[in-house]
């Protein structure tokens, strides 16, 4: 089973901010819902090959995954990979600047799903996961333009 699909968000920030805001580690707890640890594990952190365990806990379930850098073309792209049991996610970010002030934040997705649980659930459920990722981008535009910290809802 196998779902792409792509997702944006408009951020009233000029790009050289979002993509500083996007590119510092510290900042993923603050717009990743459930991000518990990010700890790298090898390579030179954030450059294609780099390796990174991220843990997060989504209600009672704790999931681990190992992002690898695959491209770091920025202020233009950040692309990975994302495995988790049963899952191969590629994401594909783009930064494109809309006038001095603004960023349009694009991101393929491509989920590829392993086994017979996953594979039913990307069928049944296929708008969940692109649901999913247009939050992590609404969360990071709220925290990128206001300071909105999605730990505690209030200013970062």
């Amino acid at each position: 089973m196998k779902l792409d699909y792509t997702t944006s968000i408009t951020i009233d920030l000029p790009r050289e901010r979002v993509v500083e805001l996007f590119d510092n580690v510290d900042n993923l707890y603050k717009w990743q819902r459930g991000l518990q640890s990010f700890d790298h594990i090898s390579g030179e952190p954030g450059t294609p090959g780099a390796k990174s365990r991220l843990v997060f806990q989504m209600g009672k379930r704790r999931m681990e995954m190992i992002e690898t850098v695959t491209r770091r073309d920025l202020p233009d792209a950040f692309d990975g990979t994302y495995d988790v049991e049963g899952v191969h996610n590629v994401v594909e970010n783009r930064f494109s600047e809309l006038g001095s002030n603004k960023t349009l934040w694009e991101t393929r997705n491509i989920f590829e799903m392993k086994g017979f649980m996953m594979s039913v659930m990307g069928w049944l459920m296929p708008g969940m996961f692109k649901k999913q990722s247009q939050k992590y981008a609404e969360d990071f535009k709220a925290f990128a333009e206001r300071g909105i910290d999605v730990r505690s809802g209030a200013d970062a």
